[in-house]
């Protein structure tokens, strides 16, 4: 007797293969980072997972959420400053779904949407910046666009946790201009440095000077280090004021032993008694 022809045998492989199918239909494996929004007859029934999860074939469906972090990219954008320059900005938005109902009950494509608002809010916050805050302070910029963003992505269960301006580019002629600009700075800045230099050592002679004043002598030694300086270099010849302070001691002297000696008065009269 075969046994496909016992029909007890071919009930039981069809209840096997029922259940099975049963089986792979109502039971899922979820990883971590996943989650199922489960829906009973069209109704939200419940969030389930991570792990072992059991469906009602045909009754109950579920929509699996990722709930990783997501790294879009904002295509790039044309804006105009609001000092008037053309920039083209890109950035990237990172966010998670932190509420995987609302993700799946209240809007219909979670990603896109973020994207979309995303484009709107750069374009809205770089026309409302100046083109020095975007090049100097673009942190304030990310933290700007990150609250934006997140005020209206929270509606839908998602997070944003950070926006990264990622480019901006610059027209060809207003690059000059910034390069113009900061030569000029740098010009500005030597002079300054310069001037306080100058100012300095106008200070330092200054007090020198009132050293000097008040120690004559000093001037002496100042005068000989000078001569020994010179001395030093290989000159064939040396020409240098003596001042008087240094030989006024010597003719002193001089004229002490040797005073010097008047005419007589018979010969000043020409010598006739």
């Amino acid at each position: 007797m075969n046994f496909f022809d016992n029909p007890f045998s071919t009930t039981a492989i069809a209840v096997i293969l029922f259940v099975i199918v049963v089986l792979r239909a109502a039971l899922r494996v979820l990883p971590e980072w996943e989650r199922a929004v489960v829906l009973r007859l069209g109704r939200f029934q419940a969030v389930k997972g991570p792990g072992i999860i059991f469906l009602i074939p045909i009754i109950d469906t579920a929509r699996i959420v990722d709930t990783r972090i997501v790294t879009m990219n904002v295509p790039r954008q044309e804006a105009i400053t609001s000092d008037n320059v053309s920039v083209s900005v890109d950035a990237v938005v990172l966010f998670k779904v932190m509420d995987p109902r609302d993700a799946v009950v209240q809007i219909t494509d979670y990603i896109q949407t973020a994207s979309l608002i995303a484009q709107t809010t750069l374009r809205s916050v770089i026309g409302q910046a100046e083109l020095d805050d975007l090049l100097a302070r673009r942190e304030k910029i990310n933290q700007q666009l990150q609250s934006i963003i997140d005020e209206q992505t929270e509606a839908f269960g998602v997070k944003v946790t950070n926006v990264e301006v990622r480019d901006v580019i610059l027209p060809e002629e207003m690059k000059r201009a910034l390069a113009r600009q900061a030569e000029s700075e740098r010009e500005r800045r030597a002079k300054i440095i310069a001037a306080e230099g100058e100012y300095q050592a106008a200070e330092k002679l200054v007090q020198a000077a009132q050293m000097i004043a008040q120690q004559p002598a000093a001037l002496q030694l100042r005068y000989l280090q000078t001569l020994a300086e010179i001395t030093g270099e290989r000159n064939t010849t040396v020409v240098f004021p003596i001042p008087m302070d240094l030989i006024r001691p010597l003719m002193d002297g001089a004229l002490q032993y040797n005073p010097p000696q008047t005419p007589s008065k018979s010969r000043a009269s020409g010598g006739i008694e």
